[in-house]
């Protein structure tokens, strides 16, 4: 077994390590408070091709695979997961889901200017009463001659506000459950398309969500994602790789706690001694050590089994609850370290803490995961 990183793989972490050390971390205290990514940052982000990293090179992508944008998501998600988010929502999740599903036309029409940051994706599937639940979603998709009208809202949709166009899931034929769902490309100008409320979140400041509404939306019928019924299943496939790189940015968010917690254990002076002296830091910091190696390890293996061709859905499962929940006792840990500090917004660790906690919610819950590993356990597949 060979665990070192390809070579074109260790120069795009190198590449985004250095972006985000010089670039990037400067800005952290500007994003939080104006909760906004500045224009020029996004730019400076799609010219270094990260905008492109898991696409096919023959749509214009950097064919990089789910690991080289693992690792990607690992280095943003050290200095602030709004980054991650926002490219996460983009590539790997409503261009990725084009890239599996899409035909050859669609494609090429829309990949391509998807990977030079041209225009912006965002993936519309939770509805206010299908979160979890996604294969009971309410929005419609009804045939109308050579296009479909859709009908129905989403709601917490990433870079709902500011994206150029969405892959919508809407259901085709009720009475099939998670066979009548379809999956369509839906450009932002498309008449019937409003967007809602930019959502007020207690994290994640600098990626902005929101409601978005579709009312007799009429689609060109050559913008369904593979065929009809077959959108559930490209949501699941694209939520597998999804479930995967938002572990990477996890391991990312707890490296970038640990050394926190590091650094302020050997500056912070107690009873005469740095508290790092003291056995009960010590065993905070090794646990953590020790969970963020499990977590990376988890995070590349799974990686690897995508870019082998293999199905992966099982261990995008595990990696999704254990990074997740590992991110928020890493986190809670280097709270602890701090002491006071680390309750202070002065503090990165702060804003850390609140941004780690809906990553035990979103692209599906740890509930959901521990479902999905144990019926796969029973099922004996």
């Amino acid at each position: 077994m060979d665990f070192a990183l390809p070579d074109e793989v260790t120069m795009l972490r190198d590449l985004v390590r250095e972006y985000v050390r010089d670039r990037l971390r400067p800005l952290t205290m500007q994003v939080e408070e104006e909760d906004r990514i500045p224009d020029g940052i996004l730019q400076e982000m799609k010219d270094l091709g990260l905008f492109s990293i898991p696409f096919p090179e023959e749509y214009g992508g950097a064919g990089l695979g789910e690991l080289g944008y693992c690792v990607a998501f690992e280095e943003l998600g050290a200095v602030n997961a709004a980054y991650s988010n926002i490219i996460g929502g983009h590539c790997g999740l409503c261009g990725m889901s084009i890239a599996l599903g899409g035909s050859d036309e669609l494609k090429g029409r829309y990949l391509p200017r998807m990977g030079t940051g041209e225009i912006l994706g965002a993936f519309a599937l939770t509805e206010p009463n299908a979160g979890s639940d996604a294969a009971h979603i309410q929005t419609t998709a009804r045939r109308d001659g050579d296009s479909y009208l859709l009908n129905g809202s989403k709601l917490w949709v990433s870079n709902g506000p500011m994206a150029d166009l969405y892959t919508v899931f809407a259901v085709t034929d009720r009475d099939q459950g998670a066979k009548g769902v379809s999956a369509f490309v839906v450009e932002r100008d498309t008449p019937g398309v409003t967007i809602g409320k930019i959502d007020e979140k207690m994290g994640l400041r600098g990626s902005r969500t929101s409601e978005v509404f579709f009312a007799d939306a009429r689609v060109p019928a050559e913008n369904l994602i593979g065929e009809e019924g077959k959108g559930f299943r490209v949501a699941m496939r694209t939520l597998d790789g999804g479930r995967m790189s938002l572990g990477a940015s996890c391991v990312g968010q707890a490296q970038a706690a640990l050394d926190l917690a590091l650094e302020w254990s050997k500056q912070r002076i107690q009873f005469g001694q740095p508290i790092a002296s003291n056995q009960a830091i010590q065993w905070m910091l090794a646990d953590s050590e020790v969970e963020i190696h499990a977590g990376r390890m988890m995070v590349y293996h799974g990686a690897w089994k995508i870019d082998s061709g293999q199905r992966a859905s099982h261990e995008a499962a595990m990696v999704k609850v254990y990074c997740s929940e590992m991110l928020g006792r890493v986190v809670d840990r280097a709270v602890q370290v701090h002491g006071g500090m680390g309750y202070m917004k002065e503090f990165d660790i702060e804003r850390m803490y609140r941004d780690a906690r809906i990553t035990r919610i979103y692209e599906g819950t740890s509930e959901v995961q521990r479902m999905i590993i144990a019926q796969d356990l029973l099922s004996g597949d």
